[in-house]
């Protein structure tokens, strides 16, 4: 399976998510690689940093930040369970690439009103894959959720009737996914009991379900 993170905006999450997704299906005795087609590389620094504290290695991650993704993509595929893209902000070429080579996009979006993360250039790329792969599935992910906020609920029962629709489980605002970025660590290897350990391996496995 091909999953790929995508969104116009920047800063709500993409490469966390992806890299702990990753992170989970791995442990779970999956074979994953992470392609990193973010021109910024977020990611490919993660795993360099890790590779520097000597930390063992979890998943592939390899940098592919051009327009040919959806042609090189399945070729990875071929040689894993899982593919993750942690996509570009605000390249359109690229992420129409990404679109092309994904089975489910995921929308990581934070609880705002809905003109904040309803990002209509996203939408209607995601329209315009969906001409060539009416199979493409999609759905947002609600990301960096405040507990028991009355805007990630309402957020959440506006996306329950949405196309796409939006997954059940969401992940909160943790300090943990920030010492995990500066560390080349997951959370779950940080604090293997903590809410964001649970609440990835959750989002996890209600993604896993869309597999072929």
């Amino acid at each position: 399976m091909i999953v790929a993170l995508l969104n116009q905006k920047g800063g709500v999450g993409k490469t966390t998510l992806a890299l702990h997704l990753a992170g989970r299906w791995a442990a779970n005795g999956k074979r994953v690689t992470l392609i990193d087609a973010d021109p910024q590389g977020s990611a490919l620094d993660w795993s360099q940093r890790r590779s520097r504290e000597g930390l063992p290695r979890l998943f592939g991650v390899v940098g592919l930040a051009r327009d040919t993704l959806h042609r090189e993509a399945p070729e990875l595929a071929r040689n894993a369970d899982h593919i993750v893209i942690d996509g570009p902000p605000r390249v359109a070429g690229l992420m129409r690439s990404a679109l092309l080579a994904a089975d489910l996009v995921l929308i990581p979006v934070q609880p705002s009103p809905f003109d904040g993360w309803a990002s209509a250039e996203m939408l209607a790329l995601l329209g315009e894959a969906r001409i060539y792969r009416p199979q493409l599935a999609a759905r947002f992910a609600l990301n960096r959720c405040a507990t028991r906020t009355v805007i990630a609920r309402e957020t959440a029962e506006t996306l329950a009737d949405h196309d796409p629709p939006v997954l059940h489980n969401t992940v909160g605002q943790r300090v943990v996914f920030a010492d995990a970025a500066q560390s080349g660590r997951l959370a779950s290897e940080i604090s293997p009991a903590s809410p964001a350990a649970r609440e990835i391996a959750a989002l996890a496995a209600e993604i896993a379900r869309f597999a072929p």
